[in-house]
């Protein structure tokens, strides 16, 4: 029993495990590169974008594995329009930010009415987005810039909100507000464990046992205080980490805690059944694109905040990262199965990755060969599983 207890628990945090591997591969190879501070700070500023996409990717995944495909094009065209707006039209950041997210909505609105009430299928209408988006931004930047790229480093106050530092401090000294951050996680984290665990045995759910609930909390805590002591050392919180995990808790609460959150996953498991119970299905596409649109301006925010420009490259293959930090991350290719917290795995995993082997100075297109086959694996071991259930 004790050797079935220790299975399941490493199959179910399969990916976990993996992910602690590769960061000590990565430590290893690049001769403790891997630790130092910046990195632990260049993890989360590096790729903020994929947490920020995959949330809205989870959402369109579990509706049927359905996926979309412009959101990295629709990144270069936002940021183009932003910028635009702001260095050559003079609006203000405030405006300007306001004025991408109703232009955000609009598109997520119309992609949504097509896939859900026109019945085109996902790829096709992402595809067209992928297609039309990225020669719209680009045409745009060549018609206002000679060089193909607007700077928007004059823009002090978007670059603060979304690329900047709570509370900064000097690289290499203890920043005290980082590390009380990081003992107030600490301390919600093991709460909320035990609280969870108790209201399971209220219920007379199974839950599971004290020791491996300690050993969990034990290694929570490890985790989150040796990350504020990194960034501590790195100058202070990014304003990017607290987008990241204010968007990751408002989904794990969607996908866990609501009625429409559980719709997402009924479709994706049954979507016929899930219509004739008297679920809006089509309402439920609908939201799932609306909801990837206005994920998608976030993102392009932080992306155009982080390069202070807007360029023609800016989103390329953004959409493969954050299908990638899905699958990997054990959100099922054929929908109704996965959640934000192995979502946020598979993207830590995708980040380790990218940091890791750039620091190696691996080929760039070898790294997209390592990414394709880490995806393959996450595909195939999901499957396997999947027969093993069965």
């Amino acid at each position: 029993m004790a050797n079935k207890n220790v299975v399941a628990v490493l199959k179910k945090n399969a990916m976990l495990i993996v992910l602690v591997l590769v960061f000590i591969f990565f430590t290893v190879t690049t001769g403790g590169q891997m630790f130092q501070p910046m990195n632990f700070n260049a993890l989360i500023t590096q790729n903020a974008y994929v947490f920020v996409l995959a949330s809205g990717m989870l959402m369109c995944m579990l509706t049927g594995g359905n996926i979309d495909l412009s959101c990295g094009a629709f990144v270069c065209f936002l940021g183009a329009v932003g910028s635009i707006l702001m260095m050559t039209k003079g609006l203000s950041p405030f405006l300007s930010i306001i004025l991408m997210m109703i232009v955000g909505i609009i598109y997520g609105c119309a992609l949504g009415y097509l896939i859900a009430y026109v019945n085109i299928p996902p790829w096709i209408a992402t595809l067209a987005g992928f297609l039309a988006f990225r020669g719209w931004g680009t045409a745009l930047l060549s018609a206002n810039s000679s060089t193909g790229s607007i700077s928007i480093a004059a823009q002090k106050g978007f670059l603060a909100i979304f690329s900047g530092k709570v509370f900064s401090s000097p690289v290499g000294k203890l920043n005290t507000v980082c590390m009380i951050a990081g003992v107030i996680a600490s301390v919600a984290v093991v709460f909320l464990s035990f609280r969870a665990r108790s209201i399971k045995i209220k219920k007379g759910y199974a839950a599971e046992s004290m020791a491996s609930l300690l050993i969990k909390c034990v290694l929570s805590v490890a985790a989150i205080m040796l990350f504020a002591y990194k960034l501590a050392l790195a100058g202070g919180i990014p304003t990017v980490l607290i987008w990241v995990v204010v968007i990751v808790l408002i989904y794990n609460f969607i996908t866990a805690r609501t009625t429409i959150g559980r719709y997402f996953y009924t479709i994706g498991g049954n979507k016929e059944a899930t219509r004739l119970s008297g679920v809006d299905t089509k309402k439920i596409m609908f939201l799932a694109y609306l909801n990837m649109a206005i994920l998608t301006v976030i993102a392009t925010y932080i992306v155009t905040a982080r390069f202070q420009a807007a360029n023609s490259t800016a989103g390329t293959n953004y959409e493969m990262d954050a299908i990638a930090a899905c699958v990997v991350g054990g959100v099922s290719a054929y929908g109704g199965a996965g959640n934000v917290f192995g979502m946020v795995v598979g993207a830590t995993l995708i980040g380790v990755i990218n940091l890791g082997m750039s620091l190696m100075g691996v080929d760039a297109n070898w790294q997209k060969v390592v990414k394709g086959v880490v995806l393959l694996a996450a595909v195939v071991f999901d499957i396997l599983a999947d027969k093993k259930k069965s």
